[in-house]
Formats: C-alpha cells, structure tokens, sequence
C-alpha cells in the first residue's frame, strides 16, 4: 500500500494548482490520498511580519497535524509521500521527525522553520526568486545542506506565480513534470536520490 499525505499552506488549500495537481498525480499512481485540513490563522501579514506569531502559527498547525493523523496506521503502508505548501513543509517535515516516519517529501515553497525538521536527502523542494515569506537563496542553501534539490522558478513569488498567465502555466508544467517524476521514483524503487539542480 501506498499512501500520500497533502498538507495545505496558510490560505493555500488543496483546490490550488500545486496541491490539486500532485494529488491528482498521487492518486493516478496508486496512492491512498490524506489531506490535512487545518485552518484557524492569523491573517498572512501579520504572521510574515511577526516572528513571535510565524512561531505560534507553526505549533497550531502541527498540533492540528497530530490529531488529524492520530489514527493513521503508518505501518501499513510501503511508500509514503509527504506533499506540502508553505507552512505546511514546516508541519509535514517536524511531524515525519518526531513520528521516525521514513516520509519522502515533495515541498512546496518551503518556509524557514522546515529546515530544523527537514531530514537529509527527504525529497524535493521548489521555490521562487520573489517569493515573500523566505529569501529565496536561504532556501538553495538550506537545501543543499540537506542534499534535497530545490528548483528555483525566476521572478515567481510564495504562489510560484509571477502575474504572468502563460509563463505561470510554462512553469507549473515543468514543475509538475519533476513531481510526476519524483513521484514515480518512489512508487518503483522505494528511495530515491535525484541530482541537485535548479531551475
């Protein structure tokens, strides 16, 4: 058995482009779907411009994530795939850590508070150079660190959008190309170690 588990962003749920998309693919490969439906936040701007509140915004969503998930049986399932946007890597990698899950990861624009979680060769990463929750190249660099390939879409902010219809659909193709793969990858050998680049 297989199962992918989708954790949403502030404000960014699974009906949006990233998570709609990887979790269709999800479910066309074979694996069981979780979505994580956590919500009662602060409005954006004041958790991106207090760090005091970022802090407590991660605690209620991982402590959301504990109780949503408390009656999963982990053991069941072979492969596991973790799919998470913005806040959401921040919960999905801490709850893989303290639960010893072998969880791969797909992270979405991942914030600063993933990387004390984030597990050494865990998945993948992208990201966007104008991207107004975390500088962008602290994320290639906290990736790299980790061994994780991050994939960097120019002039594309937290959304992985840039205002520009077509070049935001160009993008999300070639961004959901490496997930497919990604994904494929873990459904037939279990582990995988993709090189690093960027894009």
């Amino acid at each position: 058995m297989k199962l992918a588990v989708v954790f949403p962003g502030i404000g960014y749920h699974t009906d949006k482009p990233l998570l709609y998309y990887s979790r269709k693919m999800a479910r066309q490969l074979g694996f069981e779907v979780i979505e994580v439906p956590y919500g009662g936040f602060s409005a954006k701007k004041d958790l991106r411009e207090n760090a005091d509140r970022m802090e407590a915004a991660f605690q209620h969503a991982f402590d959301q994530t504990e109780e949503i998930l408390k009656g999963v049986s982990w053991e069941a399932y072979e492969s596991l795939i973790f799919i998470s946007k913005s806040i959401g890597t921040a919960a999905a990698a801490r709850y893989a850590d303290v639960h010893g899950l072998d969880a791969h990861h797909i992270y979405y624009t991942p914030v600063e508070g993933t990387f004390s979680y984030m597990k050494e060769k865990s998945g993948i990463a992208f990201t966007g150079t104008k991207d107004q929750w975390v500088d962008y190249r602290l994320v290639v660099d906290k990736c790299r660190e980790k061994h994780v390939p991050c994939y960097v879409t120019e002039n594309a902010n937290h959304s992985i959008e840039t205002g520009d219809i077509l070049v935001d659909l160009k993008n999300l193709d070639k961004i959901m190309g490496e997930t497919w793969d990604y994904m494929q990858n873990v459904r037939w050998h279990g582990d995988v170690a993709p090189a690093l680049t960027s894009r």
